[in-house]
């Protein structure tokens, strides 16, 4: 099978786009069928706490996969889905605690409302690329958490307080705890997503992403709408986004402004660059790093716990500059090359 080598929105990387599409999304499947029934191990060996910071890294894998379809596969730069990870997450907690919604039924919800936000938002996009595209999605970061703050707003809200949520019971006939139960509910949703997102990036739409990413010229002249694309790729992402905001809100229990401020736009970002940019199961990597190198750090050093993150993600770049996703290709690439040798 012959493939093609194409630049991602012409500074992020590169990618290889294989020509039979079909082969591609049955490979896809295949590999994340194996992660999904790798990652339910840890419900009969980890403890609470480690079934948390699973739950948190698979709602962040999320989060980086609507990032990753915005940036990685339509090559629109965003530095603000943190602000869409907080709409969502708002938008469940307000329904569970004002309106006694159950958890299940607020996520389509806050899928629509965060959805419906990025459809907004994609229009400036139309005439905004790159670092502008960029800066005017990270004034969105900026704005939101001072907006849940509102005097306004804060009955519904919570303001600086934020606003405690009640975690899910676990249904009898699982047998598992709450835990345990909302890490496989996570999970399960996340597996389900990313085969959806891996068939529609595989399609005809996702092949035209991608030809706006790669050549907006020839894209238009092939009679393609790039401005309907583009919108409909944003709010996409924006839904995806606010859906894991969601989970957050439910695994963590309690919403709050300040932890949705401007860094956590920039970890999604990182998770993206470091899983593997324009690649479909690039955010799982993502998603456990943003969650783990931060202990990692802190475990080398209390002191200065930043520095070692830093020289990490630094060391790290440096050795896969193509993120996670790209190491099977560099060690394929290798072995291509000492055969020919």
């Amino acid at each position: 099978m012959s493939t093609s080598q194409q630049p991602i929105g012409g500074t992020l990387g590169t990618e290889v786009v294989p020509v039979a599409p079909g082969v591609n999304l049955l490979r896809a499947a295949i590999i994340l069928l194996a992660f999904a029934m790798a990652a339910a191990v840890p419900i009969a060996f980890a403890s609470s706490y480690q079934l948390f910071q699973l739950t948190l890294a698979g709602t962040y894998a999320i989060a980086i996969l609507g990032l990753n379809i915005v940036t990685g596969f339509n090559g629109q730069i965003s530095l603000g889905h943190g602000a869409f990870y907080a709409v969502g997450a708002y938008t469940t907690a307000i329904l569970m605690t004002h309106f006694d919604m159950p958890y299940w039924e607020t996520l389509p919800i806050a899928a629509v409302v965060c959805g419906v936000l990025g459809f907004g938002v994609g229009f400036p996009a139309l005439r905004l690329g790159g670092l502008y595209l960029a800066l005017t999605t990270f004034s969105l970061a900026v704005a939101v958490p001072q907006i849940l703050k509102y005097r306004g707003v804060e009955d519904w809200t919570g303001g600086v307080q934020g606003t405690f949520l009640v975690k899910p019971d676990a249904p009898e006939f699982t047998g598992l705890n709450n835990d345990q139960y909302l890490y496989l509910f996570v999970l399960t949703l996340a597996a389900l997503l990313f085969l959806m997102m891996a068939n529609l990036l595989h399609s005809r739409i996702g092949r035209a992403m991608r030809s706006i990413r790669d050549h907006p010229t020839a894209a238009e002249a092939m009679g393609m709408d790039i401005a309907r694309i583009k919108t409909r790729t944003f709010a996409l992402s924006a839904g995806i986004t606010g859906l894991a905001g969601a989970l957050s809100a439910i695994a963590v229990e309690y919403v709050a402004p300040d932890s949705f401020n401007v860094e956590l736009s920039i970890n999604l970002f990182v998770g993206m660059v470091v899983g593997g940019v324009g690649s479909i199961v690039g955010p799982i990597f993502g998603g456990l790093f943003i969650v783990f190198l931060p202990n990692v750090a802190e475990s080398v050093s209390r002191a200065a716990p930043g520095v070692i993150y830093g020289v990490i993600l630094i060391f790290f770049l440096y050795l896969l500059p193509q993120g996670f996703a790209g190491f099977p290709r560099r060690i394929a690439a290798l072995f291509r090359k000492r055969r020919q040798d």
